[in-house]
């Protein structure tokens, strides 16, 4: 797709953890295609211009409720919304306390569900409406002291399934996409706190058949691509940006 794409332009898009990392990217492209575009963060004070940022907790119903009309009012509308805010979790089913579940539960999976029940009034006045959640291969591939992780992930891309099911006769496009591991801060940071930095990084790299990490700029891509009207027939699709992780078994490399 060329630089000069404007599949965008007209309409107004949300995307949620709009501030850094895969959000980040994904206003970046969709405003540079001509959108309108409000990052919702809860830290949104370093969202450059053109795009707006404001300050939304995921977990807070009155907080998204406020955020989403405030994006409605300045950008004139809503017809795409990313659902792309998370928190990460480590560890086996004995590793998190119950409150942790909770918590990460009520961003990954609830945090989706506010964001979408107060954009759904905006999105049915749209021509183009659609809805992009951030999934991840942990929601179909076993990956090792990833539960919370992969049950929080799991849901969603199930979530994803029942939207477009519920809402494909009103004209919302609802999808996913499915990252393997990123390169985000929130990954730099993991590895930061690991004993061996480089081995656990050589790891990451390593169960992608790629050999390499997935950049942010990719996954954007993805996501634009589902919210594009030019993807008129996708809905209830599951898009795999993950390096061949989730359909390919190759052999160990040559030694």
């Amino acid at each position: 797709m060329s630089g000069g794409q404007r599949d965008f332009a007209g309409l107004a898009a949300v995307v949620t953890g709009g501030a850094s990392g895969i959000g980040r990217a994904t206003a970046t492209l969709l405003a540079s295609r001509g959108a309108r575009v409000a990052c919702l963060d809860l830290n949104p004070q370093d969202v450059p211009e053109p795009l707006l940022g404001l300050a939304a907790d995921v977990t807070d119903d009155a907080s998204v409720r406020a955020a989403v009309a405030a994006a409605r009012d300045e950008l004139g509308g809503l017809d795409v919304l990313i659902n792309n805010a998370g928190i990460g979790a480590r560890g086996t089913v004995e590793a998190n306390s119950d409150e942790e579940w909770h918590r990460v539960l009520d961003v990954n999976v609830v945090g989706i569900v506010r964001v979408t029940r107060a954009a759904l009034p905006h999105l049915r006045a749209s021509a183009h409406p659609a809805i992009v959640n951030t999934c991840s291969i942990a929601a179909s591939a076993g990956l090792p002291q990833r539960a919370l992780y992969s049950a929080s992930k799991g849901a969603v891309q199930a979530l994803t399934l029942a939207m477009a099911a519920d809402h494909v006769r009103e004209g919302i496009r609802v999808n996913c996409v499915n990252p393997g591991t990123v390169d985000t801060p929130w990954v730099r940071r993991l590895l930061d706190a690991a004993a061996d930095p480089a081995a656990e990084l050589a790891a990451l790299r390593a169960r992608q058949p790629t050999g390499r990490l997935v950049t942010a700029d990719e996954v954007a891509t993805a996501i634009a691509y589902l919210a594009s009207p030019l993807a008129a027939a996708t809905t209830g699709s599951v898009l795999a940006v993950d390096g061949g992780m989730h359909g390919l078994r190759l052999p160990p490399p040559p030694r």
